[in-house]
């Protein structure tokens, strides 16, 4: 460990982490200065790294999403350095080919067997697979676990011990009540349930439900309400998929549960019932954000998608997204796995509200584009959906099953009155 060093972290512990800051209070003890940080993601809670920004031991970022007060700090110039925002698959795939070298991965390893194997499946923080620290253990220079729970032995192994270092005991790694936080906490608004119920309707009538579909939903609270909406129309027509992914949830649990999809593909719990099945269900299978969605994987599971649903902040008369800054510069979150997601499916559905917080969703023109409008098969509102003009067949189909088709621009006028 030496000044200037890239240390990474994972955020399966999502609002609930405590291992980056209790990482980053002893290098700056040990007056290590000018760190690079490389964190999957970055919440709330990261608020006490702050201090760490302040003093110079951390003075460069590159991570895949952030919010609250820690990027507000950012926003206010606080770094030196601009922060780099990457996609989860990006992420990956810049570790993995040396372009992002990392020092030293700390990973908050909810269990340890005596071999040094980790898990996320079982212990006081258990948080479900280890999907992103995965890569880093594979390429990083120093890989450290640190724990608060050794056991004889794990139900599942996520990262083995060969790929570990240092294992360190901690009294605590974070708590795991805090995973269900931000949007993947909230229920659905009156608006965004007629959302997803539309959703799903416009799926039925893809051509694409049917027998092996692929299915993914993001975290926005409308977004996981399509999984619940989509339920019924596939029990009612018979069909199995062959697996949902993401971001697993407990609506997602349930339908696998069911017999509404054969596996589970999961990169990263989304709440405490995805953490359960992770360690009860077979079927249940982890996978490193590589598979999940580097773009050097032509295999990847974002390239496997059939239909993959997707949040917005703002959408433009381009299909451009913006999932990362608020409209007055804010920085709210970030890809993820975003366009990933969007570049890799067969069809992408953006849902969204016309307007949140008294401003329209629907713009002019974007000043922050996180997702290309190209990769965007359709927009769904509560006044409509807006499908991309690459996909006519997609509208005719639409429109022959009564679904309220109508342009970008219509819907952008209503979202302003």
């Amino acid at each position: 460990m030496k000044d200037g060093a890239t240390l990474s972290f994972h955020h399966h512990l999502r609002n609930g982490d405590d291992v980056m800051r209790q990482v980053l209070a002893a290098c700056s003890t040990a007056g290590l200065r000018d760190l690079h940080i490389a964190p999957s993601s970055l919440f709330p809670c990261h608020a006490s790294l702050i201090p760490f920004l302040e003093n110079g031991t951390v003075t460069r970022i590159t991570t895949s999403y952030m919010t609250g007060p820690l990027a507000d700090a950012v926003r206010s110039g606080l770094l030196p350095h601009p922060v780099r925002l990457q996609s989860h698959g990006g992420r990956a795939a810049a570790i993995a080919s040396g372009r992002l070298p990392i020092d030293a991965t700390f990973i908050a390893a909810p269990a340890v067997d005596g071999a040094g194997n980790l898990t996320g499946a079982t212990g006081p923080a258990a948080c479900g697979p280890l999907g992103y620290p995965m890569v880093d253990a594979a390429h990083a220079r120093h890989v450290i676990a640190l724990t608060n729970h050794v056991t004889r032995d794990l139900p599942r192994i996520c990262i083995p011990g060969h790929q570990v270092h240092t294992i360190v005991e901690t009294d605590h790694i974070g708590d795991a009540s805090q995973i269900a936080s931000g949007t993947t906490g909230r229920a659905p608004s009156p608006k965004g349930q007629a959302i997803a119920d539309l959703t799903a309707q416009l799926i039925a009538c893809s051509g694409l439900l049917q027998n092996g579909f692929r299915f993914q939903t993001g975290a926005g609270a409308t977004s996981l309400a399509v999984a619940h909406a989509l339920a019924p129309i596939m029990r009612d027509r018979a069909i199995t998929g062959a697996f949902a992914a993401g971001g697993i949830t407990g609506a997602l649990v349930d339908m696998f549960r069911a017999g509404l999809f054969q596996t589970l593909r999961d990169v990263q719990a989304f709440d405490l019932p995805a953490v359960r099945s992770y360690a009860e269900d077979a079927g249940h299978l982890p996978m490193s954000a590589e598979t999940y969605a580097s773009p050097d994987r032509p295999d990847s599971i974002a390239r496997q998608l059939d239909v993959m649903i997707l949040g917005a902040a703002e959408i433009d008369m381009e299909f451009n997204v913006n999932v990362t800054c608020a409209s007055d510069g804010r920085i709210i979150g970030g890809s993820g796995g975003h366009a990933d997601t969007a570049s890799g499916a067969a069809l992408p559905i953006v849902t969204t509200q016309l307007a949140a917080a008294g401003f329209p969703k629907l713009v002019r023109s974007l000043t922050c584009l996180t997702t290309p409008g190209a990769t965007i098969g359709a927009v769904v509102t509560e006044a409509g959906i807006a499908i991309h003009p690459s996909r006519p067949e997609l509208a005719e189909r639409a429109r022959r099953a009564g679904l309220p088709v109508a342009t970008l621009d219509d819907l952008r006028r209503k979202a302003e009155t």
